[in-house]
């Protein structure tokens, strides 16, 4: 799969896979997306008392992978059909694939024009909706998918266990992501961590618009009321990478450190965020690395 796309240069574009399931039609970032193959001949294999959610293991270029019964979490109901296809993902720093019915194609499409779904709440599903030839894609948020199954993969406050609770109250934090559970996680440990001003949006350029009001009224002294900016890469409206190339472009707010948070971040991906400027990179996992990259930016 080529991941060489214009998204590494923050130009707010990104390329999507379109799938189908159950006569749906969602999509996939293809920085996600290692490879598609077919539903293997000699079929799963199942493992011993399975969550529903786990429709058993593949074996793929001698690699066993966990598949996740997309038909299941989708509509909580256990079918024969698991489908003819196989997306192969690599987030989180795991590996892990998907069932499909079909792959309709890759499209290149604008972040702007990723529409927010009307359900916010931490139990959707859905992190955006693209409208394309007169029907709608549905951004799924594979991150809550894999986190819900298995709650060590995202972000918790145990992986706060080996840091140092200590007054953070006079850091002000910037913070953008549009999966209401990482705002809600990213929210629970950082204040266990001793952070207390905190301020969070849903998409990059709601973000944008807080910090270039904030250098329009106070000028140079903007990192009084803004001190770091933590963005996730993947959201709607703006992604992270052009959020940072537009904060690292201005004249005003070029000094504020930007952390790129996000399950994107690879050892082959890193050079999109350096190619935009980004202080930091990290894994959503790493949460004790990304207090610790917090306090050496901000010299706590």
């Amino acid at each position: 799969m080529n991941n060489n796309i214009l998204l590494e240069s923050g130009t707010g574009e990104v390329e999507v896979i379109e799938f189908i399931v159950n006569g749906n039609h969602y999509a996939i970032n293809v920085v996600k997306v290692k490879e598609v193959i077919q539903m293997p001949k000699n079929g799963l294999t199942k493992l011993p008392d399975p969550k529903p959610e786990i429709a058993g293991l593949i074996l793929c270029r001698d690699e066993i992978i966990t598949l996740i019964d997309l038909k299941y979490i989708i509509t909580k109901k256990i079918t024969e059909n698991v489908g003819t296809k196989i997306i192969i993902c690599e987030f989180n720093k795991i590996k892990v694939s998907f069932n499909i019915d079909d792959v309709v194609g890759v499209h290149r499409i604008k972040w702007s024009e990723i529409r927010k779904p009307d359900d916010l709440s931490e139990n959707s599903l859905a992190v955006g909706n693209i409208l394309l030839d007169g029907k709608v894609l549905i951004m799924l948020d594979f991150e809550k998918i894999v986190t819900d199954i298995c709650p060590s993969s995202g972000i918790s406050a145990d992986r706060l266990i080996e840091v140092e609770y200590k007054d953070r109250s006079d850091a002000k934090l910037v913070l953008a992501d549009d999966s209401a559970l990482i705002r809600r996680l990213l929210k629970d440990t950082l204040t266990k961590a001793g952070f207390k001003n905190l301020r969070i949006f849903d998409d990059g350029k709601q973000a944008l618009d807080f910090l270039t009001r904030l250098a329009e009224e106070k000028g140079e002294s903007f990192n009084k009321y803004a001190q770091i900016l933590i963005t996730d890469i993947e959201m709607p409206q703006m992604d992270g990478l052009t959020l940072t190339r537009m904060i690292k472009e201005d004249v005003v707010l070029k000094k504020l450190p930007v952390v790129i948070f996000s399950s994107l971040i690879t050892a082959e991906l890193k050079h999109k965020g350096e190619s935009v400027g980004a202080d930091a990179q990290l894994s959503k996992p790493e949460i004790s690395e990304l207090v610790d990259t917090i306090d050496r930016l901000l010299s706590i």
